[in-house]
């Protein structure tokens, strides 16, 4: 972040000496300036301005300013709820582990994670090793080689970036999410939500992650932990279960690992203890809700990328009564909205995230947010 410099004055101020934690930051020419100041202030007063009193002028000059840069070898501290947007560190309010943390899914690498000594996936989508672009497609050539020259900033990624894709991973965690999408078909995805509410970012926003299809060059995509939508619930029985209160919980096959889920023992409850019956793209489907952790970090994130990327507007696509709407978007339709869609807006051979999905209860969380 850049520093802040002290506001210029009409009429030098006598210096003051500030605590090191507390001092105004003050470049090393408005430093000459106080020290010049004071000399000539002295001199118009006809008093005599001797070396060493000159001298003291400029260190006391000196006492109000801090350095421009920390300490070499000091560590910067996070706070843990930071996303990477476009190189710029960006509060959630939401945990977040990123692809260079600890435990952190990276799809920069372009080798299998979970896979040994294999570089290519093993069902890949394209021949690349990589699983992502550097490029948007859609920006028009003059900008495309202002990319290449400078790369990416800020104003140009708000610009060219207006829709967040929303899809469920049906794989359950983001771990086997992770798996799926690295080593097995040679995908990527920005975002990913596990149960217990922890986001994992595996590339900077600026980069075009492979999600989405016709939709990547303008979007940010989000891949949320949950089994998915069926026509019948033979899979939903199979992964959830009742407790002696009769209340739903996530019963993970044996092929889960325990450590896939950040939180230690954490039970995951869908957030309505009902199975959710609705129609998507013309199909009737089952499913169970999202955890409440995730929509608590879902709001927060979506939030958070409203306020980075504005172009991205906390509204999803509505039919002629102003609900949802349930199919998918005309390539007109898509290219004249921007804010949030499902996978199912985008093709009609996607239904995520799902009936059970609750639109609005995240809409009105992220228009509060954006109250605050």
């Amino acid at each position: 972040m850049n520093s802040r410099r002290a506001s210029s004055s009409t009429s030098p101020r006598p210096p003051t000496c500030f605590p090191s934690a507390t001092r105004p930051r003050v470049s090393a020419s408005s430093q000459q300036d106080v020290a010049t100041a004071g000399v000539v202030a002295a001199r118009r007063s006809q008093l005599p301005v001797t070396p060493l009193a000159a001298l003291a002028l400029l260190v006391l000059g000196g006492c109000a300013t801090t350095p421009r840069f920390g300490r070499p070898g000091e560590p910067l501290p996070r706070a843990g709820d930071e996303i990477v947007v476009c190189g710029q560190l960006v509060h959630t309010g939401a945990p977040v582990v990123l692809w260079f943390d600890p435990g952190g899914y990276d799809a920069y690498r372009a080798e299998c994670r979970f896979i040994p000594n294999q570089d290519k996936p093993t069902r890949p989508v394209s021949d690349s090793v990589l699983r992502y672009d550097t490029f948007r497609r859609h920006v028009p050539e003059d900008v495309r080689e202002q990319i290449r020259e400078h790369g990416w900033t800020l104003p140009l990624l708000q610009e060219y970036v207006d829709l967040f894709v929303i899809h469920y991973d049906a794989c359950g965690t983001s771990r086997r999410c992770f798996e799926v999408l690295q080593d097995l078909r040679g995908l990527s995805v920005h975002f990913m939500l596990d149960v217990d509410g922890t986001i994992y970012q595996t590339l900077d926003l600026k980069e075009r992650a492979w999600h989405a299809g016709t939709a990547n060059d303008r979007s940010v995509g989000i891949e949320i932990a949950n089994i998915g939508a069926y026509s019948d619930t033979k899979t939903l029985e199979e992964w959830y279960a009742l407790d002696c209160c009769c209340r739903p919980y996530i019963r993970f096959p044996a092929s889960v690992r325990p450590d896939s889920i950040r939180t230690p023992d954490f039970v995951a409850r869908p957030a309505r203890p009902e199975i959710v019956c609705g129609e998507i793209n013309g199909r009737q489907l089952y499913q169970y809700d999202l955890t409440e952790a995730q929509y608590r970090s879902l709001i927060k994130l979506t939030a958070a990328l409203c306020r980075a990327l504005p172009r991205i507007r906390p509204d999803y696509p509505r039919d002629e009564n102003g609900a949802l709407r349930t199919t998918v978007l005309t390539p007109e339709e898509l290219a004249g909205f921007s804010g949030l869609v499902g996978h199912f807006h985008i093709t009609d051979q996607k239904v995520d995230p799902g009936p059970a999905f609750q639109w609005d209860r995240l809409i009105a969380g992220v228009r509060r947010e954006l109250r605050r």
